[in-house]
């Protein structure tokens, strides 16, 4: 008689959602993206119940309207995004700022409590053009830490949100030496990481490694995977990553890398209450895609114990 296999632990402490992103959509509006509500109905179909808001604009921005919206489909929402070009300095924090209470208004309207802030991106994120060097010099980096730490502060003072702090491709906090170099210069108190799995290992990091180095600095997690022949290429060819997401770099769990199970469960031992969205980059995609992998994606993600 042979005994049964051990049950996958709970994961209690991790929140499992999914977002815009993994219905293709990257813009406020384009013709080449699903309509909202599609996306709202769909992501409740798949079996998810928190959601982001994704670019400011792409779901309704009225507070009263996108609260009926998703509690009729019992979804809630998790968090907003920014992008922010901080290093470039105090003159633009101004335009930022504007920029970052109109997302935060909504985002504490809905009640949730996180502001995902990505840095601005180093090529263009439709034409793929190289916009600024992909490196800062030591000024610029003090620009980055001291206004995103000032960003940390106005937003938890003015609207009662944390910021997490997003490592992303084609953007300067990427690899695992800028992303521990912007840690290392940041308040934890005021500045928080989003981890996201795909974004950090497309850079060469290790996700499980930095959960279990700066576990106190990890606030929020993106779940999303990458095919490991195609970042290769990706990589060897130096091609840009709105190019790469077309040729499909970022792949269908759990076909790629990280492996998410080990990533979670180090996630979970950290004992505090975490998001984990579900991310898949496909943009542009056909519209009939998304729903039969986001479904399979939060099957899988029980069979982690999510």
């Amino acid at each position: 008689m042979t005994a049964d296999a051990s049950p996958v632990p709970a994961l209690d402490r991790i929140r499992v959602g999914s977002a815009p992103d993994s219905w293709g959509v990257w813009f406020p509006d384009d013709e080449q993206q699903v309509p909202w509500q599609r996306f709202l109905d769909e992501v409740t179909e798949a079996g998810y119940e928190w959601i982001e808001l994704g670019p400011y604009g792409y779901l309704p921005t009225d507070p009263a309207r996108l609260t009926e919206e998703t509690g009729r489909r019992g979804l809630t929402v998790s968090a907003g995004t920014v992008f922010t070009s901080l290093h470039r300095g105090p003159e633009v924090w101004d335009a930022t700022w504007e920029h970052v209470s109109q997302v935060a208004e909504l985002t504490r309207a809905m009640n949730a409590k996180h502001l995902v802030v990505i840095p601005s991106f180093w090529r263009d994120d439709k034409t793929a053009e190289l916009i600024e060097p992909p490196t800062l010099t030591a000024e610029q980096w003090r620009h980055l830490s001291t206004g995103m730490e000032r960003l940390g502060r106005e937003v938890r003072e003015r609207f009662g949100l944390d910021i997490v702090v997003h490592p992303h491709a084609d953007t300067h906090i990427d690899t695992e030496e800028n992303v521990a170099r912007f840690l290392d210069a940041t308040d934890a108190d005021l500045v928080n990481l989003c981890l996201d799995t795909g974004h950090y290992a497309y850079c060469g990091g290790d996700s499980v490694k930095l959960i279990e180095t700066y576990g106190e600095r990890i606030g929020y997690l993106h779940l999303k995977q990458v095919d490991p022949e195609i970042l290769a290429d990706v990589v060897k060819n130096q091609v840009p990553f709105g190019p790469a997401v077309q040729r499909g770099v970022m792949c269908e769990p759990p076909n790629g890398i990280p492996e998410l199970g080990p990533v979670l469960t180090a996630a979970q031992s950290l004992d505090v209450d975490l998001f984990a969205i579900v991310e898949q980059d496909m943009y542009p995609c056909p519209p009939g895609q998304p729903f039969p992998i986001a479904e399979r994606t939060r099957r899988f993600l029980r069979s982690c114990g999510a």
